[in-house]
């Protein structure tokens, strides 16, 4: 969610700011598209405005909408192949709805033939399907990786603008010292002349070598150049999330990843099973004829384009030309208008190369609703087949970013980019500058960064996270805490932070101070990451629980179910030093002194555990670790608190080794333990996407219950994948155990082939979680007299236990994308029913934006 803030707050601030968007002079014509002999819709017909360029086709149902705001526009022309124009007259600066029946005309195309009977669409006999069967038998000769050797000279384009602006918008009080920014707007690049005002701009160029055997692919960047707002987002981490929403579209893959979503390619060895193809007409490019085939999903709900494929007649049979969008009616989160163009060129070996990739995508929260219109255009040049490298060449990282790269002055740039700027892409970078300079602007984001991100700045200094600033818990009552740390302008290699909070129950005092210092000229934030950080904790842990991505003492977190009073009191020293690699591979050295003490109704005793008699014992530790990290090819979005990955198809493994060592620097106990895990993406295309995580360890030792593995436990009500959600707190240990969790994300591809339900753009989700754990005779207090007893309730009932010979299983099938943003769970725990205070059913919800 974090990693998203910035484009969802845009979306929400442009809504509220100009919802109605569309100025009373706006044209707009919409309606429905019939054969008037059939009545069956025709999809894909061309609706245009006379005298102007601008147009649009109708849809899969026959259904179409235009709007420009050129008041001088008087008719509209719809024809489609194999029936006869139609010229209607229209009424300028209005709304009307025009539905039109199209009447067929008997005449045959020269070069192949259309199939008009779409009443009856089958694949069999169907020479549109038969041509795309032709396509997909030739891929393997047309992919540019079959080449042994590729490369080529690479422009990126990646920009971002407030779409559909409108005068009322722009005459707003609050931009009262913003006017400059609306100058040259461009009204080129959205359907209908809609302005789009450019906010942020990144360009790129860079040399692309690429060899088959061994594979290898590497990326020399020799420009780099964008907009920054350092201070208030990552500007690495929003290049990450950019390029994970952009990826390079290759329609020759199966399955194309885009917008954090697989769609399927319409030239997919299943795309027949999915699509509809339909052979319009032969066209002429370069004096090369082609066919044009169009092509539409069989369901509009599901991940899958609609657009036209322009085919070559020769004996390749490779795409030439592509010119796809998505339905209006997909389950997909916040688009307006999606549309992706390709060309390829024939290379010197005879197949075709792409050679310009445009992606263009409207989003907003409603049609008539402001929204950020995004654009990633990318040429290709200099290409160059089957030229060996030297193997040096080959060799280090994927993505080399040369010396002084985002350092290039104007006349670089104004030679090595493939196309020249428009005028206001050119003017964007000194308005941002001017922008920042503006007083509102700062407080803007300074608000924004409060309300999403939790923090506050003061220059050297930030306050926050304040969503933790006030909580509440059994043990310390309400609790009330403040805190901070130094920002970059303090100094970019050492950060301070602390907190100090206080409990209104127990009147304890906490606190928190750490310091840490970055070994490279960059600070602690920036990857790859060396850094020695120093730290003192006094505060209280729940027993079991583990988070991902939130702090402690969230506020939201203060709502559990259940009984939840056994905590404990910490004292921790610890020190830590990080070292990354640009491989995605890490290290972390660590040491950790710590003493526990009892709280709550936790107790720390040898014979009866409620035996409050005597004074409440503590246990010391003293730990040496090594954490092992490799996340091949990772992104990640850097936050105020945490770096979020963005997930992709690459595994993620982490390993780690602890030793404790009794009587070094007073520790009480001497222990071994390893852990290992290993996360990974899968995607099924149509079927959606699974996250699967898989772990295990081994403790090795005579410990107390605190030190064993107190298996990760959830007694809130957030959905929490990495937890068990029924699961208890303190409720199973182990000193060896394994653990299997299953995620997965159907993204709609039931419900939206329900009537009705398809509508709300649900999708479903299941998820199963198994673990299974063995604790050793000598760390059992059943068997061991001289060890801790295990937790119990007030009258004796034991709350802690150990596995049986089953696994602890729970599982789960829930809906998301209510509301855009929300998922509810059913959550079902299968066994160990009869431990007490446990729930065998509960409903759990979580927040995610996306698209």
């Amino acid at each position: 969610m974090k990693k998203n803030y910035l484009f969802v707050f845009l979306l929400l601030l442009n809504s509220f700011l100009g919802y109605r968007s569309y100025a009373q002079n706006t044209t707009i014509v919409k309606g429905n598209i019939q054969d008037k002999l059939t009545k069956e819709p025709v999809p894909f017909a061309s609706v245009m405005f006379v005298g102007s360029t601008i147009g649009t086709n109708s849809g899969f149902e026959g259904d179409y909408q235009i709007s420009s705001d050129n008041v001088s526009l008087k008719q509209l022309k719809i024809s489609f192949v194999g029936y006869k124009t139609l010229v209607l007259d229209i009424t300028p600066g209005t709304t009307q709805t025009l539905d039109v029946q199209l009447e067929q005309e008997a005449k045959q195309l020269q070069e192949v033939s259309v199939k008009a009977d779409r009443l009856r669409y089958r694949n069999k006999n169907n020479p549109a399907v038969d041509l795309i069967n032709l396509v997909i038998d030739n891929k393997p000769k047309n992919k540019s990786d079959n080449y042994d050797f590729y490369e080529h000279e690479k422009y990126e384009k990646i920009q971002f603008a407030l779409s559909n602006v409108s005068e009322k918008f722009k005459n707003r009080a609050v931009f009262k010292n913003f006017k400059f920014i609306f100058e040259g707007m461009d009204s080129t690049k959205l359907a209908g002349g809609k302005p789009v005002l450019p906010m942020y701009i990144k360009e790129t160029i860079s040399d692309v070598y690429f060899r088959k055997n061994p594979k290898k692919e590497k990326q020399i960047i020799k420009g780099d150049k964008m907009i920054s707002f350092e201070g208030y987002v990552d500007d690495n981490g929003i290049d990450n999330y950019l390029k994970n929403m952009y990826q390079h579209i290759d329609i020759y893959e199966n399955d194309i990843t885009m917008l954090t979503n697989q769609f399927l390619s319409p030239i997919a060895k299943s795309s027949p099973l999915f699509y509809k193809f339909f052979i319009l007409d032969t066209v002429v490019v370069d004096q090369q004829k082609l066919i044009n085939l169009a092509f539409m999903p069989r369901n509009p709900n599901d991940f899958l384009f609609q657009g036209n494929l322009y085919i070559t007649l020769d004996s390749a049979y490779a795409v030439r030309k592509l010119d796809m969008s998505v339905n209006s009616r997909i389950n997909l989160n916040w688009v307006k208008e999606l549309k992706i163009k390709q060309e390829f060129e024939k290379d010197d070996a005879g197949y075709y190369s792409l050679t310009k990739d445009d992606f263009m995508a409207d989003f907003g929260l409603g049609k008539g609703s402001m929204g950020i219109f995004g654009q990633k255009t990318v040429s290709y040049k200099n290409i160059k087949i089957n030229q060996p490298r030297y193997l040096t060449d080959y060799e280090g990282a994927e993505v080399e970013v040369r010396e002084k790269a985002t350092e290039q002055d104007d006349s670089f740039w104004q030679e090595n980019r493939h196309g020249a700027l428009s005028a206001s892409e050119e003017g964007i970078y000194t308005k941002i500058d001017s922008v920042k300079k503006v007083p509102a602007f700062t407080r803007s984001m300074d608000l924004a960064t409060l309300l999403l991100i939790s923090f506050k700045s003061f220059g050297p200094v930030e306050m926050g996270p304040v969503n933790t600033f006030y909580s509440f818990n059994p043990v310390e009552g309400f609790r009330l805490r403040f805190g901070g740390r130094t920002t970059p302008q303090f100094s970019k290699k050492i950060v301070l932070d602390a907190y100090t909070a206080y409990g209104f129950k127990d009147q304890q005092w906490k606190y928190y101070v750490g310091a840490t210092y970055s070994f490279t000229d960059k600070t602690i934030y920036d990857f790859p990451v060396r850094s020695l950080k120093i730290s003192y904790q006094k505060d209280t842990k729940i027993p079991g629980q583990s988070l991902q991505f939130v702090q402690e003492d969230n506020f939201l977190l203060s709502f559990k179910r259940g009984v939840n009073d056994k905590w404990s009191y910490n004292d921790i020293v610890q020190a830590e030093y990080l070292h990354e690699y640009k491989n995605h591979f890490s290290f972390l050295l660590g040491y950790k002194y710590w003493i526990q003490y009892p709280g709550g109704s936790l107790n720390f005793n040898f014979t009866d555990y409620n035996d409050n008699t005597s004074e409440p014992g503590h246990l010391t530790t003293s730990e040496f670790s090594l954490n092992l990290r490799w996340a091949p090819k990772e992104k990640f979005y850097q936050s105020k608190l945490y770096r979020s990955p963005i997930y992709n198809k690459y595994p993620i493994f982490s390993l780690r080794y602890a030793i404790g060592l009794r009587d070094v620097f007073n520790g009480e106990f001497n222990y071994q333990s390893v852990t290992f895990s290993a996360f990974k993406r899968v995607y099924l295309s149509q079927v959606g996407y699974t996250n699967i995580l898989l772990e295990g360890g081994q403790l090795i030792g005579k410990v107390p219950f605190p030190l064993l593995n107190i298996h990760r436990a959830n007694q809130s009500y957030d959905f929490q994948f990495r937890s068990y959600n029924l699961m208890n707190f303190l409720e199973f240990v182990s000193d060896r155990y394994a653990g299997l969790n299953i995620d997965h994300y159907f993204n709609g591809f039931f419900f939206n082939k329900v009537p009705l339900m398809k509508r709300l753009k649900w999708r479903e989700v299941a998820t199963f979680k198994l673990l299974y754990g063995d604790l050793r005779k000598e760390n059992n207090p059943a068997y061991t007299d001289d060890i801790l007893r295990f937790p119990e309730a007030e009258d004796g009932t034991p709350i802690t236990h150990t596995f049986a010979n089953k696994p602890y299983m729970e599982g789960s099938i829930g809906v998301a994308n209510i509301f855009k943003f929300l998922r509810v769970d059913l959550v079902k725990r299968f066994n160990y029913l009869s431990n007490p205070h446990v729930s065998g059913l509960g409903v759990r919800a979580s927040f995610k934006f996306d698209f």
